[in-house]
């Protein structure tokens, strides 16, 4: 990696090292040879700039315009995180050089960012597809309009934290990003209401991944929503949605059969009635009433992932029921994908392996056991009865003991 304040004069002693280093001499009949590290050649920069750090990008997008514009041309993926200061000011200067983004990461530690730096990014990135604006608490509804309109490609949105957003921006920038797949609105208090779901259920069909933790507006009328909207969706995150009821629950699993990894920590109000809708909706897809999920073997997996942590109102046999019915859920500390914390209540629920495991060692306890029995009955045979040491050796006799003893 290049470490940082190199000079023109220190690239171009480096540039005559690396030529004397592979040879440097001119070939016949091979074009022309590089003059100076300004010629290197657009795919050989790119190779050489994907190998360093986003800071060290931004430095050899000023050694000169010929890097300047390949870097244009090729440089798809940037995180400015590391940014403590300025992240405004360095948004709005380097974002015009780089309009081939893809990626784009401005995640922060304490908020920074404000509109015209995302109306900046609107105007000049148009082939966005993953945004991270998290813990953006500055940003208002002037930033969605202007994304809604600049970057209509979005894949993958990430606001969690933008407490400022409203539902209404939500819901118009769900209309013209209509191929969102991965939504991350977790404490966006303001901005996830059930009249957003609903619009990203009509605007969203694509949906897979959404994560409402903590907005606790959201009821059943916005959750039901999504699993007519999105079949597709494979996790949804509703930890802290407080007014989420058994409704929910029962609507996502008729409604989202792919439905891999689901958060319900602290949802109070979910009740065995929610688990075994969940454990009926196994069944049902095990008699091919999803005739497409018999062609993928990943979809045959079920849920993976399940947070039920403080749901107090639910009962060991219902939870066993989700348990059994998707052998990827996990209560084994190695594997744990059955997060049940803060319900007493269920500790007596396991998993498969667990099950298999406490089984290894009880017939391991039986087979000790026995051969202490062996072992007993062994020295009972030598010191009451006539059997002479030779029969004792013989194998046979130890095996048609052990065997009488065993069973």
């Amino acid at each position: 990696m290049i470490s940082g304040g190199l000079g023109s004069g220190d690239l171009e002693a480096w540039f005559q090292n690396l030529m004397l280093s592979a040879g440097g001499e001119k070939s016949e009949g091979k074009g022309a040879a590089m003059a100076g590290w300004k010629d290197l050649p657009m795919e050989l920069l790119l190779r050489i700039i994907s190998l360093l750090d986003d800071r060290m990008v931004i430095v050899a997008s000023a050694v000169c315009t010929g890097w300047r514009d390949s870097l244009c041309l090729g440089l798809t993926n940037l995180s400015l995180s590391w940014c403590k200061n300025n992240m405004n000011s360095l948004v709005q200067s380097l974002v015009p050089k780089f309009t081939k983004l893809q990626v784009l990461t401005l995640r922060q530690d304490r908020p920074q960012l404000e509109d015209i730096a995302v109306e900046t990014v609107a105007n000049y990135c148009h082939d966005l597809r993953d945004l991270d604006l998290s813990k953006s608490f500055r940003l208002t509804d002037r930033s969605l309009h202007a994304l809604a309109h600049g970057c209509p490609r979005l894949t993958k949105l990430n606001i969690s934290g933008c407490s400022a957003f409203s539902d209404s921006a939500l819901a118009y920038l769900t209309d013209y990003c209509r191929n969102l797949k991965n939504l991350n609105l977790c404490g966006c208090v303001r901005a996830a209401t059930d009249s957003a779901l609903q619009a990203i259920a009509y605007n969203c069909g694509q949906l897979q991944t959404l994560i409402l933790g903590w907005c606790e507006g959201v009821s059943d009328n916005g959750v039901t929503s999504l699993a007519v909207g999105c079949p597709d969706l494979r996790a949804l995150d509703l930890c802290g949605c407080v007014l989420i009821t058994d409704e929910s629950v029962i609507a996502l699993a008729n409604g989202c059969p792919r439905l891999r990894s689901l958060g319900l920590y602290y949802c109070k109000n979910i009740t065995d009635r929610a688990m075994y809708s969940l454990a009926n909706s196994r069944v049902k897809s095990k008699h091919g009433l999803w005739g497409s999920m018999q062609n993928n073997s990943d979809e045959k997996e079920g849920l993976m992932n399940l947070n039920i942590s403080q749901c107090t109102a639910l009962t060991p046999p219902a939870v066993q029921a989700v348990c059994d019915s998707f052998p990827a859920l996990h209560t084994c500390p190695e594997r744990h994908s059955l997060i049940i914390s803060g319900c007493l209540n269920l500790t007596s629920v396991h998993c498969a392996c667990a099950v298999q495991a406490q089984r290894v060692s009880f017939s391991a306890d039986c087979l000790v056991g026995s051969l202490i029995l062996t072992l007993a009955n062994f020295c009972d045979s030598y010191f009451e009865s006539d059997i002479s040491i030779s029969t004792l050796l013989d194998p046979i006799w130890i095996l048609s003991m052990v065997w009488s003893c065993i069973f």
